[in-house]
């Protein structure tokens, strides 16, 4: 008898092991899949900053390059100010300046 209790103790034993195992291999693949899925999330949400980073630069891009036209009209503008400020300093002081270079060629000095 007890042969029959130590033989049904290893079996029970073994059961309990085989049970043990299926659950830890449940919990792997378990594990495996989740890990799986969390990558596949994680690829999809960077595609989509991905795609929506590059909607926004296209988008400022096509707002600066439509207003291209303005902003070279608009450079054109400032450069014709500037250039018209210019020639009025130069003939306002260019007397002026001709004078000192004058007097500082003309002076001898020892």
């Amino acid at each position: 008898m007890e042969s029959n209790r130590g033989q049904n103790g290893i079996q029970l034993l073994l059961a309990a092991e085989q049970e043990a195992q299926h659950i830890v291999n449940s919990a792997r693949n378990a594990k495996m899949a989740r890990l799986k899925q969390t990558e596949e999330e994680a690829e999809k949400e960077a595609a989509d900053f991905h795609a929506h980073m590059e909607a926004e630069f296209r988008k400022k891009l096509a707002e600066r390059s439509g207003d291209s036209g303005a902003n070279v009209q608009r450079l054109e503008q400032e450069t014709e100010a500037k250039i018209d400020h210019l020639k009025n300093e130069v003939s306002r002081i260019s007397h002026d300046v001709v004078q000192m270079l004058l007097k500082h060629v003309t002076t001898v000095k020892n």
